[in-house]
Order: structure tokens, then C-alpha cells, then sequence
């Protein structure tokens, strides 16, 4: 059995974005607004969404085990085999599951939570 990577987080209620670094007025390079990375976002919706998909696909595939090993199921000499077929996919599914969790841990890892917001300045004249 593997163990998942950690999962990408949700904004959490009253997380606040970076804040700069000098006090005072804003210098061309610096960010005055920010805003919750919607790439990292994606990720986040990502995870919910294959997590129960891997899930029910690993219930399932463990309930035709269970039934498989049962001699109440299979009493014929070609039974191992599929055992045999069943633990095969079953080792296969955990390492495309690690596979796929790693991935999205691993661009969560690199994407920042935050960047910085594109809002234009008033302008008196425009």
C-alpha cells in the first residue's frame, strides 16, 4: 500500500496574500494587489475530483478480489490464474494512483498560491 502525497490546500478562510516586503509607496517591481493563484485552484478541484474516482475504482476492483479468493466463488483449478490476474491489477492501480496524486502534489508544489493581481491604477484622464 502506498501513501498519498500531500495534497494541494484550499485558500483557507482569512488566509491573506504576501505581503511586501517594504513599507511605504509601491516601486515599479513590487506587487500592490494579489490574488489566489487560479492555476494552484485548479490543482486543488483536480484532486477532489480523481481522489473518489481512484477511490471507487480500488473498492471496486478489491470486492471482485474478495469474491475471486472466495471458494464459495470459484471452485475450479483455473481460479488462481485470476487471482493471480487480479493482484496483478491491483498493483497496477496502486502505482498509476501514486502516479497521478504524485503528479498533481508535485505541480502544486511549483505553482505559487499567490500572484500578483492585474488591476490598473485610476487614472485621472482616461
Amino acid at each position: 500500500m502506498y501513501v498519498d502525497p500531500p495534497a494541494p490546500q484550499p485558500m483557507r478562510q482569512g488566509e491573506t496574500p504576501p505581503v511586501s516586503p517594504t513599507p511605504g509607496l509601491p516601486t515599479p517591481g513590487t506587487a500592490t494587489a494579489w490574488e489566489f493563484n487560479p492555476d494552484y485552484q485548479k490543482l486543488v478541484t483536480l484532486w477532489r475530483e480523481v481522489l473518489p474516482l481512484l477511490d471507487t475504482m480500488a473498492t471496486s476492483l478489491d470486492k471482485a478480489y474478495r469474491m475471486a479468493r472466495s471458494g464459495d466463488v470459484w471452485d475450479a483449478p483455473v481460479a488462481e490464474r485470476y487471482v493471480q490476474d487480479m493482484t496483478e491489477w491491483r498493483n497496477r492501480l496502486g502505482l498509476y494512483r501514486q502516479a497521478i496524486l504524485t503528479s498533481i502534489s508535485d505541480q502544486a508544489a511549483d505553482t505559487p498560491r499567490w500572484v500578483p493581481a492585474d488591476v490598473g491604477a485610476p487614472h485621472a484622464f482616461s
